[in-house]
């Protein structure tokens, strides 16, 4: 069965994107831009059209809605959510989006900006060839698309406004729109579970059409700060204490093969992200990251071990540890009770005839988050490709059957209510 339609999707995707909410990583308030204000707004507005209840936007620009079970749901129907995140990444390019739509694509190069020299080539982004004959949307270059997760709030909507037209019976659903995924999850940090509570929720947040997503990183991150002793070049001997070198001593007790750039699957690391200092004072982060619970606490106990080791090599300079636990393992949180979420995902895929690709994720969602308070929240696509990137790409037959996934699990559920 086909439920959604593939211009209003994509005119309701070409529209939220033209309504900039980049985040900011280097704000501390939530939501960390104005911008992000706007389409939580937008999407308050059409949910409201709708008539869902207990509509509600929190100071921190966190909205969440409900539409009631049916009065023909079957008893007992689990409640379900569905969360998406309304901001897009700051990658040091524009906020605004200018989209390029590429109709009936023929499988050639795609230009994206003729003046910067910016193609898609279907021989080096091969994926493409899978796309000949569809609506592909793509960047002007100077911008990411926003698919990420504009994309998934479009899924979202879509499937729901179909819903709620077609007069079908359901149960209860909640939805989730939240700032601030992009600088580390902290918008849905804000959520309050008691406007969500569901039995188990689902994220869409990534990426090619067929992708599921139960297994994320534990992750978390560290910062070292050293105050070292400053002095003049002509006493130093004997006195100085240089924080900048400290720092650099301490990156050196970690293993170089296990970083970012050495390792995939399921193999963690530790990142140093950046190192700063002057003559008084230094700094250096980390980010810690594993698919495995125990491994991931033994790379806290490293580093917790690394900075005592350096106070003792270094007694006269000041050095103090955070560290701050990030999100955790969607995995960790799957039971016996809760592992039909993810049988739904595939039995859905199997109705609408896609191949499910299951991806341990290097990165985490806001079901990460979601997972370690007691909502078990798996993820599947939206079709979009090359995240966080000029060179991000969306066809919109994956937006379609994105939504229509929304909606089969939504059936899904009363059709198990009804055993």
């Amino acid at each position: 069965m086909e439920y959604m339609s593939r211009e209003s999707l994509l005119e309701r995707f070409l529209r939220y994107i033209s309504i900039p909410s980049q985040s900011d990583p280097t704000v501390s308030e939530i939501p960390s831009t104005k911008m992000q204000w706007d389409m939580v707004r937008e999407l308050e507005t059409e949910l409201k059209e709708l008539g869902l209840e207990d509509i509600h936007v929190s100071e921190h620009a966190v909205l969440t809605a409900r539409l009631a079970a049916t009065a023909d749901a079957p008893e007992g129907t689990p409640v379900i959510g569905f969360c998406t995140h309304v901001d897009t990444v700051d990658v040091q390019l524009a906020p605004e989006i200018s989209p390029q739509v590429v109709e009936n694509y023929d499988g050639g190069v795609i230009t994206l900006n003729k003046e910067k020299n910016l193609v898609l080539d279907p021989e080096t982004e091969t994926a493409l060839k899978n796309y000949v004959g569809d609506t592909i949307v793509t960047t002007t270059g100077n911008s990411v698309l926003g698919s990420d997760d504009k994309a998934g709030v479009a899924a979202v909507m879509g499937a729901i406004t179909e819903l709620v037209k077609s007069g079908a019976p359901h149960g209860e659903i909640y939805l989730a729109f939240v700032p601030d995924e992009e600088t580390g999850l902290r918008g849905s940090k804000k959520m309050e579970l008691d406007r969500f509570p569901v039995d188990f929720a689902y994220t869409l947040d990534c990426c090619e059409i067929g992708e599921v997503v139960y297994e994320t990183f534990n992750a978390g991150s560290a910062v070292i700060n050293i105050q070292g002793v400053a002095a003049h070049p002509m006493s130093a001997k004997g006195n100085m204490v240089n924080p900048v070198l400290i720092a650099c001593d301490f990156v050196q007790y970690f293993d170089r093969l296990k970083t970012p750039e050495n390792t995939d699957g399921t193999d963690g690391y530790i990142w140093v992200q950046g190192i700063s200092g002057n003559q008084s004072n230094a700094s250096v982060e980390l980010n810690i990251r594993d698919h495995h619970r125990d491994r991931y606490l033994g790379y806290k106990d490293y580093i917790k071990k690394a900075v005592a080791f350096l106070k003792e090599r270094y007694p006269r300079a000041t050095i103090e540890l955070s560290m701050e636990d990030v999100y955790a393992n969607i995995k960790d949180a799957k039971t016996p009770a809760n592992e039909f979420a993810v049988d739904h995902i595939y039995t859905a895929m199997e109705r609408l005839g896609i191949t499910p690709k299951t991806l341990s994720m290097r990165g985490g969602t806001d079901g990460s988050y979601l997972s370690s308070q007691g909502i078990f929240t798996p993820n599947f696509f939206t079709g979009g490709h090359n995240f966080h990137s000029v060179y991000e790409y969306l066809p919109l037959n994956s937006l379609v059957k994105s939504s229509e996934m929304v909606r089969t699990i939504i059936d899904l559920v009363q059709e198990d209510a009804k055993k």
